[in-house]
């Protein structure tokens, strides 16, 4: 069995002519540079991704913050109206 395996062996290595051993370089090259391409397409992707989503929570606490003070503002004034009613009424 260890004689078949050997004699297999030796002929698949002899059948690996310098062509086909350039053949199979090319396509291990070609199959890296595939990969290579497909890893930086995702990775342009996954920034692109995140730029929008930091955009987007960027936008959102702004908006927020202006809600906030919107609100603080109109409380003020509130305030400011109602203290000015009270010293009316004192002073009626």
């Amino acid at each position: 069995m260890k004689k078949l395996l050997s004699i297999a062996s030796v002929a698949l290595l002899a059948a690996c002519t310098p062509a086909a051993q350039n053949e199979t370089a090319e396509a291990a090259d070609q199959v890296s540079a595939d990969a290579n391409a497909t890893f930086g397409e995702a990775i342009n992707d996954t920034d692109a991704a995140a730029d929008r989503a930091f955009g987007s929570a960027e936008a959102t606490i702004d908006n927020s913050a202006a809600t906030l003070g919107n609100a603080a503002d109109d409380a003020a004034d509130q305030t400011g109206a109602a203290l000015k009613d009270a010293g009316n009424a004192i002073e009626d």
